[in-house]
């Protein structure tokens, strides 16, 4: 036995210089694997700090938009205190203000008189405060290399500390390898018109976003959560790549809508192995993309209905809106509606009382007597895109499909109907 414990060291000590190298080469290796990691990735370590003195100048309603805007992808609360604030970064004549919370990050550019270039982090809640207050003025900006920030505007001046940029993760980078141009007011449409019926529910994780599928036939965009679907289609102009799909959360999706704006300019979408970019002007937005299989949602809309009715959207809206008055979150109720010959009549009775009303409508309900979550048909009617619409209607137990009376089906909504107690 002890021969053997001897052996290994009897060669070591034969084979002259060797065991050295055989031995140091790997840890040679690893040592130099290491420093260059740390070479790519100096943003994030300490021995790579990136110059924290900074003074730059702009309109203080420049800065307080750029400022809102990728707040909004701030972490409320976060262990790493760069994380509750925002990423300041000047150089050439612009500054890019960005947010992220792990899950989403939004960076937005601006031009500025930049003097020194620089970055650091500063605390988001207490930056978009003090420039809330501000007159509107030049706001001039100056850091040192200690993080402190000195910040002037008219006749006030703060002085508040800053955190080191080493500290704040990178963003995604998202490698291109689909992408699809659309205009900015009509991405902004359709997901207004469809993240409503987005699912909170955690049990199904993919179906807490949107399904986007791009095609040779447009975009469309569904959203689901078990009780009711909402679609939306649009023609393309352009797609890169061939056609696909992705779920996008409707966290970000949200984001997207508020910093879309009413105007032609094109959003690009760019979609990449596990990260989705939407660039909107100087804005970029980067999100994770959901994985999962989402609901084959053309297998799950009933289209042969035999009842169909044309309904004025508002006119609806308002009778929904009367008759559920008496319905609260603590006292439920379904709408109880009564299709008949071109009207429908709505009633709900819960501890509150009890309310009835008739809506006037175009065609024949067959006597069909349906209820429905209340919240869930009246969000269907507000978002629908039309004046007028064509409902779709089968038996009490069928959803309800609304569409466009007549045209292209740029939108459609079914809604799950609730099971009736007897009068």
């Amino acid at each position: 036995m002890q021969g053997m414990g001897l052996a290994p060291l009897v060669v070591l000590a034969t084979s002259g210089k060797n065991w050295v190298f055989h031995i140091f080469a790997p840890l040679l290796l690893l040592f130099l694997k290491t420093i260059l990691f740390l070479f790519r990735k100096r943003k994030k370590h300490p021995f790579y700090e990136r110059n924290a003195a900074m003074k730059f100048s702009c309109e203080k309603l420049l800065l307080q938009n750029a400022v809102n805007t990728a707040s909004r992808a701030v972490a409320a609360k976060s262990s790493i205190p760069a994380l509750e604030g925002l990423l300041l970064t000047c150089g050439g004549e612009s500054l890019t203000v960005s947010g992220y919370n792990m899950q989403t990050g939004i960076r937005t550019k601006f031009t500025a008189e930049v003097e020194e270039s620089g970055e650091l982090v500063v605390n988001a809640r207490l930056i978009s405060e003090i420039l809330r207050r501000l007159p509107d003025d030049v706001v001039t900006f100056t850091a040192n290399d200690k993080f402190l920030i000195h910040l002037t505007c008219g006749d006030a001046d703060f002085d508040i500390m800053g955190l080191s940029a080493a500290d704040f993760p990178e963003l995604p980078e998202v490698e291109e390898k689909y992408a699809v141009q659309i205009a900015e007011k009509t991405l902004k449409t359709m997901i207004q018109q469809t993240s409503f019926a987005v699912s909170t529910n955690e049990a199904r994780p993919v179906h807490m976003g949107s399904l986007f599928e791009v095609s040779a036939e447009g975009l469309t965009v569904v959203s689901v959560d078990g009780f009711r679907l909402a679609l939306r289609k649009e023609a393309l102009e352009k797609i890169e790549g061939g056609a696909f799909s992705f779920v996008a959360p409707g966290t970000a999706l949200n984001e997207v809508e508020r910093i879309c704006e009413e105007i032609d300019e094109v959003v690009t979408i760019t979609l990449g192995q596990r990260h989705i970019l939407f660039e909107v002007g100087e804005t970029e937005l980067i999100c994770r993309r959901l994985e999962g299989e989402f609901l084959d949602y053309k297998n799950a809309i009933p289209r042969r209905n035999p009842i169909n009715v044309v309904v004025d959207t508002k006119t609806m809206l308002q009778s929904l809106e009367r008759v559920s008055v008496v319905i609260s979150e603590k006292l439920k109720s379904p709408v109880r509606c009564q299709f008949g010959e071109d009207k429908v009549t709505m009633s709900a009775k819960t501890a509150n009382g009890d309310a009835k009303d008739v809506c006037r409508i175009a065609g024949d309900g067959q006597g069909l007597e349906i209820g429905f979550n209340n919240r869930y048909l009246m969000d269907a009617l507000r978002y629908a895109p039309a004046d007028t619409v064509r409902m779709e209607l089968n038996t009490g137990i069928s959803p309800a499909i609304i569409v466009p009376v007549e045209g292209e089906e740029n939108f459609l909504y079914m809604v799950l109907p609730v099971r009736l107690k007897a009068n």
